[in-house]
């Protein structure tokens, strides 16, 4: 791995464990764990295999998305569209 893939591995690293510590998926799978009836590797291995698949789909969209629209305007729309979320988000409280 060169130096820019190593720093762009621990950047996303650190934001995506940021983003899902107390998240719903967090508690969902907690909750799969405390029940003393299932393995515990079965709940880590589904939970793992199911942030790898969502993770894997964020990057064939991200990779089909840059082939028809420039990186510029992809951050500009995502931006956007954080804002809206957001926005939504406070009008509902």
């Amino acid at each position: 791995m060169s130096a820019i893939e190593v720093k762009v591995f621990f950047a996303m690293f650190t934001t995506i464990f940021i983003a899902e510590l107390g998240d719903k998926t967090q508690f969902a799978t907690m909750l799969f764990a405390a029940d003393k009836d299932i393995s515990k590797w079965v709940v880590f291995l589904a939970a793992a295999s199911a942030l790898v698949l969502a993770s894997a789909i964020g990057v064939l969209a991200g990779s089909v998305l840059s082939s028809l629209i420039s990186a510029k305007v992809l951050s500009y729309i995502a931006g956007v569209g954080f804002i809206v979320i957001g926005c939504y988000t406070l009008y509902q409280i």
